[in-house]
């Protein structure tokens, strides 16, 4: 039996599918499994949380092979030390439960001065290895593939800037390696002989900087790019520089650099050489990477695991109230027609109302550090749980029923907006529920400054909702009847 955590990020996504297409015995640790129902997964699905060793157990039972692929992009005072618990937690576990091999993806770095995150992962290495278990820790420089981080960023500054004036640490030195040969490597160190634990440095064929594959990606499109270098960037600045450029948020973008600013390439080939993988070169990575884009709804995307908020929770009353902003409007069609408009909204379909204004809120949130509007949604037609929807998260979502999304912006205090449709005489109730629960003083005033606006942007927002619902319908009608 294989276990594997981490899967609903980036890399576990990937790692799913391809252990699902060869049928192997597969089960994910998820604190949410609903999440991961809702992409289609078929693999066994255990409930536990890494920081709950009690929990584990039950996922544990009959293991074998156990996948280590949890990272947070969190930070902050405890941020380490988070990391540090759910490593022991996990490794003892897994000792617990006689596991024969875990399998742990770190990041590769070189130099002096590195980041929380990169100490953090080489910290958990060695937490792994602490239990005796034999471990094979992939050490990876910059992942290139469709919907990852590195590659969206570098997408949106190519193809939105002929000039580029960018940092220093776009020179720095990296053997970026294609998700695919990431993915290769994960599969084939289930069954390579492994006679005592090893720490694999995996890159692809080249050695660059974020500035040649930056140069590749503009060749490949067609551009003619220019790139200056500027020497007085700092981090926060170019953090902040990039949440204008790219669908990336501060948060994330300050993640990148960090990882980026110290040299990420392979200086010991030797533990990799003893896999049947032959990586990709740049060229071939970013030639794949664009033409998987191409395809509406990605395997996984950076921002899936972003939030821990992704599924249904109860509202959280932080100060002994939770205020309403509730709109009705009734629609002379059946609920599935009704909730038409609903399913598709977000993302380059819009809010139905005052569109300018929402991208406005989004651009003030990541001034403020925040995820802005910029992540869009990755599948148009259908809101799964667990889904990113602009500065939203799906919660909850019933065809033609409900949708409910959990606010990620910065907010002072906690928000909701809820769709819901109701069947009713003549046709279906719509019913648009925002609730907030406010954090202090500032989250009251927060409130009470902007209802005169969120009122008039929510009943807007619904009517126009009714509007398209009976335009579409009309709309079918009439293709009918043609036919």
């Amino acid at each position: 039996m294989i276990l594997l955590s981490g899967a609903s990020g980036y890399v576990g996504g990937r790692l799913l599918r391809r252990l699902e297409q060869f049928d192997a015995p597969v089960r994910c640790l998820v604190r949410f499994p609903d999440r991961l129902r809702a992409r289609g997964f078929r693999s066994e699905l255990i409930q536990a949380d890494l920081l709950d060793p009690a929990s584990l157990a039950a996922a544990f039972d009959g293991v074998d092979i156990a996948f280590y692929l949890v990272h947070s992009m969190n930070d902050g005072p405890g941020f380490e030390a988070f990391e540090r618990q759910c490593a022991l937690n996990f490794a003892a576990a897994a000792r617990a439960a006689g596991v024969k091999r875990i399998i742990y993806l770190g990041g590769l770095a070189q130099g002096d001065g590195l980041s929380s995150h990169m100490r953090s992962r080489a910290e958990t290495g060695a937490l792994l290895r602490s239990t005796g278990i034999p471990v094979i820790e992939f050490r990876a420089s910059i992942v290139i593939g469709s919907g990852s981080a590195s590659f969206e960023m570098i997408r949106a500054l190519v193809d939105k800037l002929p000039l580029m004036i960018t940092p220093r640490w776009v020179n720095t030195d990296a053997q970026p390696i294609a998700i695919e040969d990431v993915v290769a490597y994960l599969l084939e160190a289930i069954t390579i002989d492994l006679p005592h634990s090893m720490t694999v440095e995996i890159g692809g064929q080249d050695v660059t900087t974020y500035s040649g594959i930056m140069e590749e990606y503009a060749r490949q499109r067609g551009f003619r790019r220019t790139i200056l270098r500027v020497p007085f960037l700092s981090l926060s600045l170019s953090s902040r520089w990039l949440t204008l450029i790219t669908p990336l948020y501060a948060r994330i973008g300050r993640y990148l650099i960090d990882s980026v600013r110290h040299p990420s390439v392979v200086l010991d080939p030797v533990p990799a050489e003893r896999f049947q993988v032959r990586p990709m070169g740049v060229r071939e990575a970013i030639g794949r990477a664009m033409s998987n884009e191409a395809n509406p709804l990605p395997e996984s995307r950076w921002s899936d695991a972003s939030s821990g908020a992704a599924v249904e929770q109860p509202i959280a009353d932080q100060s002994g109230a939770t205020l309403r902003n509730e709109q009705t409007v009734r629609v002379p069609l059946s609920p599935d027609l009704a909730f038409e408009p609903i399913r598709r909204i977000g993302g380059r379909q819009g809010w139905y109302f005052g569109n300018s204004l929402w991208q406005i809120r989004g651009l003030v949130d990541l001034m403020m550090g925040g995820v802005g509007m910029r992540r869009g949604r990755p599948d148009p037609e259908t809101p799964l749980v667990g889904n990113t929807l602009d500065f939203w998260r799906v919660e909850a979502y019933e065809p033609a029923r409900r949708l409910r999304l959990r606010a990620e912006m910065k907010v002072p205090g906690q928000a909701w907006l809820e769709f819901r449709a109701e069947p009713c005489e003549g046709g279906t109730q719509l019913h648009q529920v925002a609730q907030f629960a406010p954090s202090g003083p500032f989250g009251w005033l927060y409130w009470y400054v902007l209802w005169p606006v969120h009122e008039w942007m929510f009943r807007g927002m619904l009517r126009n909702i009714r509007a398209e619902a009976v335009r579409r319908s009309k709309a079918q009608a009439r293709a009918v009847a043609a036919a």
